[in-house]
């Protein structure tokens, strides 16, 4: 049974509803271990002074920032402290947007928000009022001493909340290189098979389609291992790959989604001849 991580309350002007935070994710990430591969045994990674080489206790460690090759200010725990957020048990929404105006990139964490005791029906109350506007609440909360940015939206009958991004922790496409100028303007013709190609691929998104092919081949690798089976490596695939004519490609791809790749019709034998009855 999960346990909640947070408890306090959802609240827009004067209405506050009592919540509990619970988890909504669960990574499935394969975790490995270092070890030694003499005897097996578990690696333990020391603090050591890149100054005089020694190890160096937890009580004399201290937090810098590098402000040139180096470098450092220190900072204390007790100065740290003193920017700390108070924890004031509050979700505190202070606007409502529309949920399309959010670019997914903005999305971290997520949780589900649970009513506590008795506030069942001002809970239900929210998730419905928010359904029908369409509106999603942008808030702040702390959570480990950490205040976060946070869109707290309706899923199905539960509130989610969303850990954000702040605007200046996301990098404008706008500075990367190599993104397509004018001369890469794709031609009407390009265009049109390109739509036709994205519509033969439309589906309804079902999450349970997509499997984690990485982490179950590797769980498959380790069964294998402990039972003491023979294993074979896969050799790695080929890096690069060749410059294709992009119609030529749009075509074969359109043809292949449609199920009409055109085969070769396969020749016709000639009847066999009749022979001469000899004379």
């Amino acid at each position: 049974m999960p346990r909640p991580i947070w408890s306090g309350s959802v609240s827009f002007g004067l209405v506050s509803v009592p919540v509990k935070l619970f988890s909504a994710t669960s990574p499935k990430e394969v975790r490995f271990h270092l070890v030694h591969d003499k005897d097996g045994g578990r690696i333990h990674q020391k603090r050591v002074c890149s100054v005089d080489g020694e190890e160096v206790a937890w009580e004399h460690v201290v937090k810098g920032f590098e402000i040139a090759k180096g470098r450092s200010v220190t900072v204390t725990k007790d100065e740290l402290g003193a920017f700390t957020p108070r924890a004031n048990k509050a979700i505190e929404i202070e606007d409502f947007v529309a949920l399309d105006q959010i670019d997914p990139i903005y999305y971290e964490t997520t949780y589900y928000l649970v009513p506590d005791k008795g506030a069942a029906k001002p809970y239900a109350l929210l998730v419905e009022a928010m359904k029908r506007t369409g509106k999603v609440g942008i808030a702040r909360f702390v959570l480990r001493t950490k205040q976060s940015l946070c869109a707290v939206r309706p899923l199905g009958k539960v509130l989610a909340v969303s850990l954000m991004l702040y605007a200046d922790e996301v990098v404008a496409a706008d500075d990367l290189d190599g993104l397509p100028d004018a001369h890469s303007k794709p031609g009407e013709r390009e265009l049109k098979m390109a739509e036709q190609l994205i519509g033969s691929f439309d589906a309804k998104f079902d999450p349970k389609k997509y499997k984690d092919d990485y982490r179950e081949r590797v769980m498959a690798l380790i069964e294998k291992k402990e039972a003491g089976e023979e294993t074979v490596s896969r050799e790695p695939a080929e890096k690069g790959g060749k410059v294709v004519d992009l119609m030529e490609a749009l075509r074969k791809s359109l043809a292949a989604a449609k199920g009409e790749v055109r085969r070769k019709p396969a020749r016709r034998a000639k009847p066999a001849r009749k022979r001469k009855k000899a004379s």
